[in-house]
């Protein structure tokens, strides 16, 4: 039987970029947006707090993202508390493709294993990695946000695989922040079920040279980022972002869709600034690092 710690436990997760361009549901990034937050096991009942993006849209009770992770990593662990307190500090937009979702999936098996003495030992991270992934249905925006950097994972037959590697420090990105989301069933839907031979094979060339690019040779970036199998296929759903994006292109920016949309982000290796100056009128922009940390509990 677990026994749970005594006080509260708190986890800072970062925000993520997935797909990459071609890189779909394999590649993924964490980057410097991070949801804070901290749970405690109490004598009974359930009591959810939120504050920061988003807050006025996500439920108090048992369907809450975290509470459903933090059941699924008990489960886990073989005891369920009778009572908790979590309260959520985001910072990551909601709906926005920069991983919330996933954020906090892997926030509440992290908190969950942190409030069992012992968790280590009964959840280790490759179980709480796939049940993270299990949830979320894909792993390439779980994987950066429990490991940190950058992460090519994918199935194996019945497990994920997550692989780190390293990111070249000249790279830097910014993220424009459309002000309305848009939903990742909406975007998934719009694909199509079968894509030509030839569209497969350029992707995964390019999917290849990203991984270098990334890895130290940024200056392949603009055609490593090129993406023939999502990109377009989801422009009905966000037609300002693919417009950004194509724009940004066609200067000799590498940009992309960042996960599901509809936000949009851009590469660099200097300094930011002039890339700021591109961002539309009421949308956010944001300068991002790639974070070498994920999901990290805080004393």
């Amino acid at each position: 039987m677990a026994t749970f710690v005594d006080g509260p436990v708190r986890v800072s997760v970062p925000a993520t970029s997935a797909n990459l361009g071609p890189g779909f549901d394999s590649l993924g990034l964490a980057v410097s947006l991070r949801d804070e937050l901290e749970a405690e096991v109490v004598g009974e009942g359930l009591v959810v707090e939120v504050e920061g993006t988003g807050a006025d849209g996500v439920p108090r009770d048992e369907t809450h993202l975290v509470v459903r992770a933090m059941r699924a990593a008990f489960d886990l662990m073989g005891e369920q508390p009778t009572g908790l307190r979590l309260s959520c500090h985001n910072r990551i937009p909601h709906a926005r493709g920069l991983g919330s979702s996933s954020a906090a999936i892997v926030a509440g098996v992290v908190l969950a294993r942190g409030l069992v003495a012992g968790g280590q030992l009964l959840a280790s991270d490759e179980a709480l990695l796939d049940l993270a992934a299990d949830l979320e249905g894909h792993p390439d925006n779980v994987a950066p946000a429990f490991l940190g950097g950058f992460v090519i994972s994918g199935r194996e037959d019945d497990r994920w695989f997550a692989v780190r590697a390293g990111v070249d420090p000249r790279i830097t990105a910014v993220a424009f922040v459309p002000p309305t989301g848009v939903e990742t069933a909406v975007a998934r839907g719009l694909l199509p079920a079968t894509v030509p031979h030839a569209d497969a094979a350029a992707n995964s060339g390019r999917a290849a040279l990203l991984v270098a690019a990334l890895t130290g040779q940024p200056e392949h970036l603009l055609a490593a980022t090129r993406d023939w199998l999502h990109q377009d296929q989801r422009e009905p759903a966000m037609p300002e972002s693919l417009a950004l994006v194509r724009r940004l292109r066609a200067d000799g920016v590498p940009a992309v869709v960042s996960g599901a949309g509809p936000t949009v982000l851009a590469f660099g290796t200097t300094d930011t600034s002039s890339l700021r100056a591109r961002c539309p009128d009421g949308w956010e922009c944001h300068d991002l690092v790639i974070e070498s940390q994920g999901a990290a509990l805080l004393t």
